[in-house]
This record gives structure tokens, C-alpha cells and sequence, in this order.
């Protein structure tokens, strides 16, 4: 393929975001498209400069429905995937962290994940002197986790329950006028899941805090009150949210915004969407690096 072609396909594919579709304009084979996305991905991987990383994230997406799950790695500042590792164990997790940081792990500041016992001792394992931060996007997912559970528990006794999931799950200004008239119907209803969902909403105060102190002194109230309503399924998390309650004071104090980290895991999605799932887990890094790696993908024009 010419280096025009080339860049043409690259384009095609930032804007499609799908082998086939961009395989049918261009007229050519999906394989030679995946070869492309491949060398693309190596051009920039070379090119990339990690010098002046200080910030990381280390999440978790599933794959396939069977617990099949890949650990993103990302530069919380720029907000862009620096690379993706198979699985999400311990022993992957620091082998995947050292090949990316072997050389600047004493720059690295802080380290944001969910509460994974293996991502946490992994990152302990790698940056005993980073600050670990287990971050608002985290926090309200466990919790929105825990409400979807409540909400499944219910729906067999209370039918009104069905196709309530985004009524419950979305904040008051991003839902839709029937969404409103569905959360309206649960709240006078008076079930547990609308004390789960009370709870997410009274939980998210914390970050107003503007001390250790203060945010201490009100996870405490929350937990009481937690506790005091019996909802086993926010109960877990809560207790869970104590135990790391460190990783929990971190993020007030840094103050890092969550929205590139929510950028980044709908870009994940979508490109997991539009693909319809990847085979082989080589294709999904190699996809997730094209589309949000914010590497130079382009060949160098010879001539």
C-alpha cells in the first residue's frame, strides 16, 4: 500500500473506527487493515516519549462475558491509553507496570485504581513510593454496582423495577423525561433501592470535604447510616470503601478529575462495541492504542 493509501486508511479508520466498514471503502481486505492498525501502532509506540509521566491510571476492562478481562494502563494527565496487559492478575500487573516504567518509576506521583486486591498490591509492588488514589469515577461505580444489584433483587417481587436500570444509574439532569416519570414511580414506592440510591447521592458530599478530618468524620456518619438501612449490597461496598478508606482521602486531596478518566473508558467501550469483540487479545490492545493511545500513527513520507 502507497504511503497516500496509507494515511488515507489511517484516517478512514479514526473516522469509522471499524475494520470492516473502512475495509468496503477502501476496497480492500480486513486483514490488510489489521496489518496496517499494527504497524501504525508500532510506528508510534517507537516515537513516544513516556519522560515527564507523573500521573497513572491502571484499570480494568472485560473482554468477553466469561471474566475475561484486560488491565488498561493510562496517563492520568493526558488522558490517553500508554498500554494494555492480559488479565488482571498480581504477577501480569507488575510485569506489564515494569516493561512500561522501567526507566521512570521514581517520576511517577500517583497511581489511581479501583479496589482490586491484585491491582493495589501490584502497584505497592512497583511504586512503594507513589501515592495510591482510588478515585471518585471508582467510587460511584461500585456504588452504582451495588444499586443495579439491589435493583435486580427487587424486580422479581416489584415489577415497576423493569426498565428502571438508567433511571437509577443517571444523575437528575442527564435523565430523560420518561426516565424522570420512572424514578419518580421507585421513589414513592419506598424500596431499597431507592435507599441505595440515596445513600450513592449522600456518599457523594465526601468530596466537598476540604480536610482528612472532616472527610473522616463524615464517612463515619455515612457508614452509621449506611449500616442503620440494611441494604446488604451497599453495606459490602461501604465496609469495603472503610477498608482502603486511605486510597478513598487521597483523591480529596489531589483533586484529579474524573473526566478523562470517564473519556477514556467510553472511547474503550466504544471501540469494544464497534468491533464486536475481539478474538484474539493482541487485535483489542493493538485497536485500543490506535483509537486512544494519542499516538503518531502516520509513516514518514520517503520521498
Amino acid at each position: 500500500m502507497t504511503y497516500s493509501l496509507e494515511r488515507w486508511a489511517i484516517d478512514l479508520l479514526k473516522a469509522t473506527k471499524n475494520q470492516t466498514k473502512t475495509a468496503k471503502l477502501l476496497r480492500c481486505g480486513v486483514n490488510q487493515l489489521n496489518r496496517i492498525m499494527h504497524r501504525s501502532v508500532e510506528r508510534g509506540l517507537h516515537r513516544r516519549s513516556l519522560q515527564g509521566i507523573q500521573h497513572v491510571s491502571v484499570d480494568e476492562k472485560a473482554l468477553k462475558r466469561n471474566h475475561v478481562y484486560a488491565t488498561i494502563v493510562s496517563d492520568s494527565a493526558r488522558g490517553v491509553v500508554i498500554d494494555v496487559g492480559e488479565g488482571r492478575t498480581k504477577k501480569g500487573t507488575i510485569a506489564l507496570l515494569e516493561r512500561i516504567f522501567a526507566e521512570i518509576k521514581g517520576a511517577v506521583e500517583t497511581i489511581t485504581t479501583d479496589m482490586w486486591k491484585a491491582y493495589i498490591k501490584a502497584v505497592k509492588t512497583v511504586f512503594p513510593n507513589g501515592t495510591l488514589i482510588h478515585d471518585r469515577f471508582h467510587l460511584i461505580q461500585y456504588l452504582n454496582k451495588a444499586i443495579n444489584r439491589v435493583r435486580r433483587r427487587e424486580v422479581k417481587i416489584h415489577p415497576e423495577l423493569k426498565g428502571s436500570r438508567y433511571a437509577l444509574l443517571k444523575n437528575e439532569h442527564n435523565r430523560t423525561k420518561k426516565q424522570d416519570e420512572i424514578f419518580n414511580v421507585i421513589q414513592e414506592a419506598n424500596l431499597q433501592v431507592s435507599l441505595a440510591w440515596r445513600l450513592r447521592e449522600e456518599f457523594k458530599g465526601i468530596f466537598e470535604c476540604k480536610s482528612f478530618a472532616e472527610a473522616k468524620k463524615y464517612f463515619e456518619l455515612w457508614l452509621a447510616s449506611v449500616q442503620e438501612t440494611a441494604v446488604q449490597e451497599v453495606i459490602h461496598i461501604a465496609e469495603m470503601f472503610q477498608r482502603h478508606f486511605d486510597g478513598v482521602c487521597n483523591a480529596l486531596c489531589h483533586k484529579q478529575s474524573n473526566a478523562k478518566a470517564e473519556r477514556i473508558n467510553g472511547k474503550i467501550q466504544e471501540v469494544k462495541t464497534i468491533g464486536r469483540g475481539y478474538r484474539k487479545f493482541e487485535n483489542f490492545r493493538i485497536a485500543i492504542l490506535f483509537f486512544c493511545g494519542g499516538l503518531d500513527l502516520y509513516p514518514q513520507h520517503s520521498g
